[in-house]
């Protein structure tokens, strides 16, 4: 692909609001917000790629990385062709992938990243307290046990760190994700305001 979207990447640990700011971004002109949950959940269940989906899904199988791949890039290009997302007016707001280093390198032929907000727990202990009270109010207990929560982080820890060491450590800006969700986007927002300067200037 000659032209790559332009693109910022939305990472976040469990509890750190990702979707939220996410969806937030996407609301301002020029950003275009594409959660990865998004992706699948728009598939077609009686295309090729809604079958096979289904296949995996159906069974709580993780989807192949070559396929997640394949099917958020038929996703993107449907929006381009929709004029859903306009690449030549919108920096892509990546949430949810990639997940990993193989997602990441099959990713590279479409993406251009100009920078990678990582929206931090600085405050462990009061992550872990902001993610119980959104399991009670969501009414799942389990996800309130706090042994469950912290082994979470720990998960995502192990899976984002090979992520993040395959981009430019220039590129990656961390954010603190306590306080309001306007304070969090004010954060968010120093980082990803001059990307579209730089882009479409």
């Amino acid at each position: 692909m000659a032209d790559r979207y332009d693109t910022v990447l939305l990472l976040g640990a469990p509890g750190s609001g990702k979707g939220t700011q996410g969806a937030m971004l996407g609301q301002i002109p020029g950003f275009h917000h594409l959660a990865c949950g998004d992706v699948f959940r728009s598939l077609d269940k009686h295309s090729e790629l809604g079958k096979t989906f289904l296949h995996y899904s159906t069974r709580g199988e993780l989807v192949p990385d070559d396929l997640t791949v394949k099917m958020w890039a038929e996703n993107v290009h449907a929006r381009t062709v929709l004029s859903q997302y306009k690449p030549h007016e919108e920096i892509l707001i990546l949430d949810g992938i990639p997940r990993n280093v193989n997602q990441a390198n099959a990713l590279d032929e479409y993406i251009t990243v100009h920078k990678i907000v990582h929206l931090m727990a600085k405050d462990l202990d009061a992550m872990v307290a902001r993610m119980k009270l959104r399991a009670v109010k969501e009414n799942r207990p389990d996800d309130a046990k706090e042994d469950v929560i912290r082994n979470r982080f720990r998960v995502y820890e192990a899976e984002t760190t090979p992520v993040l060491e395959h981009y430019p450590a220039e590129l990656i800006e961390e954010v603190d994700a306590m306080g309001t969700m306007a304070e969090v986007l004010e954060r968010s927002l120093r980082i990803v305001a001059p990307v579209q300067t730089k882009v479409f200037a």
